[in-house]
């Protein structure tokens, strides 16, 4: 195998820009011979240094831009990639950009890794209402109008900033009409935040908590509530108290790291949620039907669980990729314990990947977005770290074949795998 260096990289990414340099800005596709329509894309490739990292971890991150993962080569991190301080990794993201709130938390922030670099596209001033870093969720009402929401500094209200992504200009903000629930302080730091586009609803998930000054002890409420929203008016329509699942995934961070909730094509809403059972948390793949409000009763697409959920995206077709753990090795980032599943969400079933005939080995890392849905290929690429090193393998959706792709030279490992467009 042969080893691409930035040099190399770089020249890939300049070769693919000046082929194209005849489409605009607004051209996202591009004609073949044939004249069908056919995207440009590529991935960035964000890895951590010496070990496993976490949410808001103090690991260093360098990310990379690679035309492809599918090649038989091994990427080195020595001297390579970009390593972003000032920002977060922890981000939204669209087709071609990123949107987050900084570090310096004072600003939302519109970015794009290109030619290796960050490069920052716009930027506006918090306004009314302010946001920590990386504490926060969010919802697309449209291509262009992206919705931030988090409980406030002290964590006792709801707030709001609809943000216009083509200028960075806040539309509206406020606060949203609920209250902690009787005999509970505080709300969970951020919640999970979806839009269902046919029917225009807002469902937030989120639930209450008691802390204790001085103390980092907290008691949860023992299931989560839905709020449904009217995007227009940020109206709380319903407030149900779910009895499906006590936790959704992703309540202090949103989904910024790793994607935990999607629909399907019939505009069904899935989360990924945990239970306790005798005393290990167990994950639950949970259903909102199109038209309803409320989970499903006894519906769980992934019943034989081994720990939590720690990912779940659609990947097409009533099928989607979950990487979970396995409770009974280890719940920490840096075991061993976590292995990928295709879940068959109407037969309610999730088979676990095989490569060659047996089940891929497990993987390290909790904390992470190690996966990608590239529905042009219809292939999804997913990272495994463990003693054989860090290997990307892709599961092509159509007909069910499992291949090895590029790898990362030691003393680097996965973080987040994200798809842009050129």
């Amino acid at each position: 195998m042969k080893k691409i260096s930035l040099f190399h990289t770089a020249m890939a990414a300049l070769v693919m820009a000046f082929a194209f340099t005849a489409c605009s800005d607004d051209d996202d596709d591009n004609d073949d011979n044939n004249g069908a329509q056919t995207e440009q894309y590529h991935y960035d490739l964000t890895v951590t240094v010496g070990k496993h990292g976490g949410m808001a971890s103090t690991e260093t991150h360098l990310t990379l831009s690679v035309p492809s993962l599918s090649a038989d080569t091994v990427i080195s991190f020595s001297g390579n990639g970009i390593e972003i301080t000032d920002y977060t990794i922890e981000s939204v993201y669209d087709d071609k950009y990123m949107y987050q709130v900084p570090v310096s938390a004072d600003r939302f922030a519109k970015l794009q890794i290109k030619d290796n670099r960050v490069n920052v596209v716009r930027e506006r001033p918090f306004a009314q209402n302010t946001y920590a870093a990386r504490k926060y969720t969010h919802a697309w009402l449209n291509d262009n109008t992206l919705l931030i929401m988090a409980a406030n500094g002290t964590t006792d209200k709801i707030i709001w900033t609809k943000l216009n992504t083509d200028d960075m200009t806040i539309l509206s903000e406020g606060e949203l009409s609920l209250a902690v629930a009787d005999g509970f302080n505080v709300f969970t730091t951020s919640g999970i935040l979806k839009y269902r586009k046919s029917d225009n609803k807002l469902f937030y998930f989120f639930y209450s908590k008691q802390e204790t000054a001085g103390s980092r002890k907290t008691t949860s409420e023992p299931f989560f509530h839905i709020a449904v929203i009217n995007p227009e008016t940020m109206a709380v329509e319903r407030e149900i108290v779910n009895k499906e699942a006590a936790q959704m995934q992703g309540s202090a961070y949103g989904e910024l790291m790793q994607d935990i909730s999607f629909f399907d094509d019939d505009d069904n809403l899935y989360l990924s949620a945990f239970s306790s059972v005798s005393k290990v948390n167990i994950g639950q793949l949970l259903r909102i039907k199109k038209g309803e409000y409320d989970f499903e009763a006894g519906y769980n697409a992934f019943p034989g669980a081994l720990g939590k959920i720690v990912s779940a995206q659609y990947i097409g077709g009533g099928k989607a990729l979950a990487y979970s753990g396995d409770a009974s090795i280890g719940t920490g980032i840096q075991d061993q314990a976590y292995y990928y599943s295709i879940v068959d969400l109407s037969a309610k079933t999730a088979t676990r990947i095989q490569f060659n005939g047996a089940d891929l080995p497990y993987s390290a890392g909790s904390f992470s977005q190690r996966s990608v849905y590239n529905a042009n290929e219809k292939k999804v690429y997913f990272g495994v770290s463990n003693g054989d090193g860090e290997t990307v393998y892709s599961y092509d959706t159509t007909t069910g074949t499992v291949a090895k792709g590029l790898s990362i030279a030691p003393g680097y490992y996965f973080d987040q795998i994200r798809l842009f467009k050129d």
